[in-house]
């Protein structure tokens, strides 16, 4: 950061959902973060989608609504490169009054996951690719999102140009501010691609040999990314399906475990399937966690490069675990399931516990996809939001290795959303229905 010194500093940590919920403070305040903390109440970590407490998750009322005690993460203090006036950021873990881990949190959700494989002598290395729409600050007569205008043309983008050179030529200036911005932070932030949305982008973070680590570094691209696109007008979204008629936002993971000399397990054909069936065997009582809220359902669609069976195969992207060709020391599968919207820590706690799964019981997958996944009959992933939450809820494994409290505070919350979208009647109800009888 150049010019006017910080005046703030803005302490987050992550809800259940993957919003960041703090407080922002002055900039002196820096020094009492790092030696002592924060204070925020333990029910915020369970808070729904618009902040409203969930009574029924036994945090707010039946403990008084108590503090917990949260501690900066590393690598600490951070600027924000694209705020006015100058802020700094710092990123905080809820833990219990005492210190305690708080089996609530969902980094320590992920934590609690890492362990468990190192404990079986695995070190898992993973990286996330993110999509995203930038949009303009407009909305259209029915209060829908608009795309920008192209830098170049001054026209409206309304067509996906995949991997088109010029159209990233056209976000230049935002991309090169962001690519800045990452730079400031620490962020590996890899190649960057236009996606098959108009004004749609994927971008990689490189492998990180820390899961928890790669999970923080997508929240803090999230931001990034948000951040910059404001500073150039633009508004940054990781909504599932933003466009019912245009291909949806997902979160793309790649993930391999080493041994304890470094040497990936997955080399071994039979270890990479075990985990594979772990995987296919846990992935609809996952799905509550690939696909959280009510819009991430729309993304699953018939030919939409969203899987909707439960399905592996070698280079192939119709299918939910891709096994990319790079063979030997760089083996490993991409799960390209869960959406932009989803918590990043979560996301991967699943996929984690899920290949674990696979290898602690010695699982055999089905034989590998070849040709269109939409038409096998393998089972389905669009199970619906209702039907997810019940599949962990009462399965077998992940809602086992999350624990009670966590499996107690996330499905109130989930259920609470759920009451308030029955509520709401839609414009396309009453376009459909309001006067045709």
């Amino acid at each position: 950061m150049t010019g006017t010194a910080p005046k703030f500093v803005d302490a987050f940590l992550i809800d259940l959902n993957g919003v960041e919920r703090g407080k922002r403070l002055p900039v002196a305040d820096i020094v009492k973060i790092e030696k002592a903390g924060l204070r925020f109440p333990r029910s915020l970590i369970g808070v729904d989608i618009w902040g409203n407490d969930v009574f029924d998750n036994g945090l707010v009322v039946d403990t008084g609504d108590s503090d917990g005690l949260c501690r900066l993460l590393p690598p600490g203090v951070r600027p924000a490169p694209w705020t006015a006036p100058p802020a700094m950021q710092a990123q905080v873990m809820m833990s219990e009054a005492g210190g305690d881990a708080f089996a609530a949190d969902p980094r320590q959700t992920l934590i609690d996951v890492r362990e468990r494989a190192r404990s079986l002598g695995f070190t898992p290395v993973a990286a996330l690719e993110l999509e995203f729409y930038l949009l303009a600050r407009e909305f259209d007569e029915l209060g829908r999102p608009l795309t920008p205008k192209n830098a170049l043309t001054g026209k409206r983008v309304r067509e996906g140009r995949v991997y088109a050179m010029a159209e990233l030529d056209a976000y230049a200036a935002f991309l090169g501010d962001l690519y800045s911005a990452c730079d400031e932070q620490g962020l590996p932030l890899d190649a960057a691609v236009i996606e098959a949305g108009p004004s749609q982008f994927e971008v990689n973070l490189k492998h990180q040999p820390d899961i928890v680590a790669a999970a923080d570094q997508a929240v803090w691209l999230k931001r990034a990314i948000r951040g910059t696109a404001s500073r150039h007008g633009l508004v940054a979204t990781f909504m599932a399906k933003p466009f019912g008629e245009l291909p949806g936002n997902g979160m793309h993971a790649h993930m391999s475990l080493v041994d304890a000399k470094g040497a990936n397990v997955f080399e071994k054909a039979e270890t990479l399937e075990c985990a594979i069936a772990g995987l296919i065997a846990t992935m609809r009582e996952g799905m509550i966690f690939f696909a959280p809220h009510l819009n991430s359902w729309r993304r699953f669609q018939e030919s939409s490069h969203a899987p909707t069976r439960a399905t592996w195969g070698r280079e192939n992207r119709t299918a939910s675990l891709r096994i990319p060709a790079d063979g030997g020391a760089n083996t490993r599968f991409e799960h390209r399931v869960a959406g932009a919207d989803a918590n990043p820590y979560l996301v991967l706690a699943a996929i984690l516990s899920g290949a674990l799964h696979g290898l602690e019981k010695n699982l055999a997958p089905p034989p590998p996809l070849t040709g269109n996944a939409y038409q096998s009959d393998a089972p389905r992933l669009d199970i619906g939001w209702r039907a997810a939450l019940d599949a962990f809820t009462q399965g077998d494994a992940l809602a086992d290795a999350f624990g009670p409290l966590f499996v107690q505070v996330y499905s109130a919350l989930k259920r609470q959303e759920m009451r308030v979208a029955d509520r709401r009647v839609t414009d396309f109800e009453y376009d459909s229905y309001l006067t045709a009888f």
